[in-house]
This record gives C-alpha cells, sequence and structure tokens, in this order.
C-alpha cells in the first residue's frame, strides 16, 4: 500500500486523519473510501494506463475520428463497428500513428474522459513532491 497516494486521495477528499484510516487499499493503483473507488496515478502511469485503454476500445471510436488517423473512409469503420470489440485488432492496424492517435484523443477529450469511469475527471493533488492524478472508477 503506497501511503502518499492515500495521502493525496484523503487531501483530494478533504478527509480528517480519522476518515483517512478508512481508506483501504484494494489492488495495484485501486483506493477505496466508503463505497468509492478510486484509481491513482503519476503522471506516467496515466499515461501508459490511457494508451492501454484506447488500445483496447479503438472500436468505438467516432468513425471521422477514425477515419482522420488512417486515411480510410469513414464507411469502413462504421462496418467494422458493427462487430464491437471483435473488430478492435483489425481497426488497431488501420492506424497510421498510434502514440499520435493517443495524443488526440486525450487532447480533445482529457485522460479522465478515458480513465474516469464515474465522472470523466482528473484530478491532481501532490504529495511529497510528487503529483497524484486521481480518477473516480465508481
Amino acid at each position: 500500500m503506497d501511503n502518499s497516494r492515500i495521502k493525496a486521495l484523503s487531501k483530494y477528499m478533504e478527509l480528517n486523519k480519522e476518515e483517512e484510516k478508512e481508506i483501504t487499499h484494494d489492488s495495484d493503483n485501486y483506493y477505496n473510501y466508503s463505497n468509492e473507488e478510486y484509481m491513482i496515478l503519476t503522471d506516467d502511469e496515466a499515461d501508459e494506463k490511457v494508451s492501454e485503454y484506447i488500445k483496447d476500445s479503438v472500436w468505438a471510436f467516432n468513425p471521422s475520428f477514425l477515419s482522420s488517423h488512417s486515411g480510410i473512409d469513414e464507411g469502413v469503420f462504421k462496418l467494422l463497428q458493427d462487430k464491437s470489440e471483435l473488430a478492435n485488432e483489425a481497426i488497431l492496424k488501420l492506424i497510421k500513428d498510434f502514440d499520435k492517435f493517443v495524443e488526440d484523443a486525450v487532447g480533445t477529450d482529457g485522460r479522465g474522459h478515458f480513465l474516469s469511469g464515474y465522472d470523466g475527471y482528473e484530478n491532481d493533488h501532490e504529495h511529497d513532491n510528487e503529483t497524484y492524478y486521481i480518477y473516480r472508477t465508481n
């Protein structure tokens, strides 16, 4: 359990010392308080996690966005998207520059859109000269 992440979450939630003791570590970078779950990441971890998320979900992106990163007509993506997740690998192979794709997606919607299933927000708090990015996941 990373005490710095707990401190960052406590500061973000404005908890007192007793309330802070109620934060539990679930797994990896997931922490719970009350009935709420949070993912707490460093900047590099958040970049890696958002890239993984996008890689696993390219099938769900807007066909025009996919077209702009592949040079392939939107209609092709509309047809592929009928297969949902099954089309993910095929669509991924059509993207010319995946790093640029991720950069544009995050630039448009922010990392919170992809990593915070609850509200789509990215919150940051510093503890011990490290900035932690906090995403509510439920």
